[in-house]
């Protein structure tokens, strides 16, 4: 018999353990940068050397993290488990811990692309770790300002409709360090299969759609995914 297929989403809780900054906790990025400044389309037409700058400085703290527990067990999982990866976060953190399969709904931080078609793949480069930043006035090869791959607010989310073929296969679901309440994503929990079994992984109080049973653990990543694995264990 096979694997069974755990699907998992990942939000901003699982890196902050990390020391990767957060968008919109207590403290995050946006209560010290305007949201219309640094991550809509309007902003990055206005002044796409200030965008890029945010970002550039986002890719230098996210060259000095390290990927936590977390991350590493959720990896390590895959000696029991399928394991589809669907994460909000920009971050390479499950990459660098060894997930096999990761999809990144909004984008993903190291990676530039054009600003005439963010999307075109013959213009998406992963940017090195010896050289992550984007110099004032640079261009795509297609003569087009470049950008970061980054899903900007009021952009379309083209992976959601993967993501949520994804979840639909899943033998169990879980959520770790997500709020759900960023929208589309948070809408993938209703694609979970009926009878599949659902966690929740978060220090906080979440607000848990009343139609999803779900098992929480309260905790954090580092020590939560451990108590999933074992909880899992038991189950499947």
């Amino acid at each position: 018999m096979g694997k069974k297929k755990l699907v998992v989403l990942t939000g901003a809780g699982i890196s902050a353990e990390s020391g990767f900054e957060t968008f919109r906790d207590a403290g995050g990025l946006w209560e010290k940068y305007s949201v219309e400044d640094v991550c809509t389309p309007a902003g990055f037409r206005r002044d796409p050397d200030f965008v890029n700058g945010f970002y550039n400085g986002l890719r230098r703290q996210l060259l000095s993290a390290v990927p936590n527990a977390g991350h590493t067990t959720l990896a390590a999982m895959e000696r029991d488990f399928d394991i589809d990866v669907i994460t909000q976060n920009v971050d390479d953190l499950h990459e660098r811990a060894g997930s096999s399969r990761v999809l990144h709904l909004h984008g993903e931080l190291m990676k530039v692309c054009s600003s005439r078609d963010k999307d075109d793949p013959r213009y998406i480069r992963t940017l090195p770790a010896s050289a992550p930043e984007v110099c004032p006035g640079e261009l795509c090869a297609d003569g087009s300002p470049l950008r970061p791959w980054i899903v900007f607010f009021g952009e379309s989310v083209p992976q959601l409709d993967a993501a949520a073929e994804r979840v639909r296969q899943a033998d169990a679901f879980a959520v770790i360090g997500s709020s759900l309440n960023v929208y589309p994503a948070a809408g993938l929990v209703r694609y979970v299969p009926e009878g599949a079994p659902a966690f929740l992984i978060d220090p906080k109080e979440v607000d848990v759609p009343a139609f999803l049973p779900v098992r929480v653990i309260r905790d954090v990543a580092s020590t939560g995914v451990p108590r999933l694995w074992e909880a899992l264990k038991e189950i499947c």
